[in-house]
């Protein structure tokens, strides 16, 4: 069995550009990255996009936007598999040449003939080598040949893997696979193991569904007599019902949860405990995840996606993110929506008021909820609960409690005095001047305390609203 080669840590994360970066992938580059970070060593990136057909440059940019946002920034330029071709075919040609390839000239007739008797017969769908040590002399004319691998028939192939433990397949079992099209172009198997190689990739850490194509590409290592990389293969994600992740679990694309109000740290949180395991500590943040992440702690089952844990962690990240970035986001965010009047003012009061909006919210979109009140004209949107609060009684304590009001100074200390003193004065309890209030200034039930609130909203607005709510037709 080739030895693995032994020098510094060197990962990557090798996507194909047929589609979005999903959330597989994204555990998948997450674990790459932190492993490298945890090593000392360098995280690579390679985009695998020699199906020309379907890689598209979009696709392309949504990988690379999607890591940017997750902040997993490759440590060297990307390396985009379809320049590499002629590399790929080289290494192919110095296979031929040494005996360990052969030229193939079967048509897809033939193949497709090979494929119906070996599924009639019961057996897998392999190629039954018949080129193998046929004479070239005897080639069709007018067929361009494929080039094939001379896998070994006898033993056995071994992958001493990081996470799976050591897994084997009889040889028998492979068949010999095309290296290089008849068109010239090399196959997807051939052409990751010469971009590894030459990549200097000493840790191969993808998904378990690539499990048996490692057994495959160990033959070009094998042929090349290039020491392998070591191996990890980690279990995928499933949806909570154990089902493959799909659609209609909700969101998969990373940029999906990006515009559903998720932060990055809190979906790489939540990706880091996703099949990996370090006690009962649930929020990590970037730097405790390099100092802890090795793949000893990766499991061998597949995880299950559980919205409502991410949303918890979210919220957990979100009430310790920056004030000002999230008035930006904020903002941002509400700038999108409809009769809303954004603004310096309103910019002021979001900012003013964020330390409270976000100890409720767990998303950003439910902070942009949250938030929408203190940017929007009046008449404001009533809930049906703030509504009920404003019966005729509680009109008339408004109208007295802005004269008060707008006898003091808009801090919370002194809104928040003048308030105790005004339900004393009336003999209530402070709830029930404070909710009238809130549902006039608000249109809603719940908001960050009321002075806070009305000290973000200023004097000027705060008494239009209470006018607005107060006037016997409102």
């Amino acid at each position: 069995m080739l030895q693995p080669r032994a020098m510094t840590v060197r990962t990557r994360f090798a996507p194909s550009p047929t589609g979005m970066l999903h959330i597989g992938g994204a555990r998948t580059a997450l674990f790459n990255y932190l492993f490298a970070r945890h090593h000392g060593g360098t995280f690579l990136l390679r985009i695998e996009d020699t199906d020309r057909e379907r890689s598209t440059e979009a696709a392309t940019q949504v990988i690379l936007d999607g890591l940017a946002w997750l902040g997993l920034d490759p440590d060297e330029a990307p390396v985009f598999q379809s320049t590499r071709q002629a590399r790929h075919a080289e290494v192919a040609m110095q296979m031929l040449a040494a005996g360990h390839a052969y030229r193939c000239w079967c048509t897809p007739a033939e193949l497709q003939q090979m494929r119906e008797r070996a599924l009639a017969e019961g057996r897998p769908p392999r190629y039954d080598g018949r080129w193998r040590g046929r004479d070239p002399a005897e080639a069709p004319p007018g067929v361009a040949p494929a080039i094939r691998i001379k896998a070994p028939r006898d033993g056995e192939t071994v992958v001493p893997d990081l996470v799976q433990g050591e897994v084997r397949v009889a040889n028998a079992e492979l068949d010999d696979m095309i290296i290089l099209r008849s068109d010239g172009t090399p196959t997807y198997l051939h052409a990751v193991v010469v971009d590894d190689h030459d990549m200097a990739v000493t840790h191969v850490i993808r998904g378990d569904d690539h499990l048996t194509n490692t057994f495959r590409q160990l033959q070009v290592y094998r042929a090349m007599g290039w020491a392998p990389p070591q191996f990890a293969h980690i279990p995928l994600i499933h949806g909570a019902d154990g089902a493959k992740l799909s659609k209609r679990h909700g969101a998969v694309s990373v940029l999906e949860f990006r515009e559903q109000g998720f932060l990055p740290e809190a979906l790489c949180n939540y990706l880091l405990r996703l099949g990996w395991a370090h006690g009962d500590q649930e929020i990590l943040s970037r730097e405790q995840a390099i100092a802890l992440f090795d793949l000893d702690g990766v499991g061998r089952a597949a995880s299950r996606m559980d919205y409502a844990k991410l949303t918890h962690i979210n919220a957990v990240w979100l009430r310790a993110a920056d004030d000002a970035f999230l008035t930006r986001e904020t903002l941002r965010r509400l700038a999108h929506r409809p009769n809303l009047a954004l603004g310096t003012a309103a910019a002021h009061r979001v900012a003013v008021l964020m330390p409270g909006l976000k100890e409720r919210a767990r998303t950003l979109i439910e902070l942009a909820d949250a938030a929408a009140f203190l940017v929007h004209p009046l008449p404001l949107p009533m809930e049906p609960k703030a509504a009920a609060l404003l019966t005729p009684e509680a009109r008339l304590m408004l109208r007295e409690l802005a004269d008060v009001l707008a006898a003091t100074d808009f801090t919370p200390p002194v809104v928040h005095a003048a308030l105790r003193a005004f339900a004393e004065a009336r003999g209530v309890k402070l709830a029930q001047a404070a909710q009238p209030l809130r549902a006039a200034l608000t249109g809603s039930t719940a908001s960050p305390p009321i002075d806070t609130t009305v000290a973000a909203l200023g004097r000027e607005e705060t008494l239009a609203r209470i006018a607005a709510m107060a006037s016997p037709g409102s």
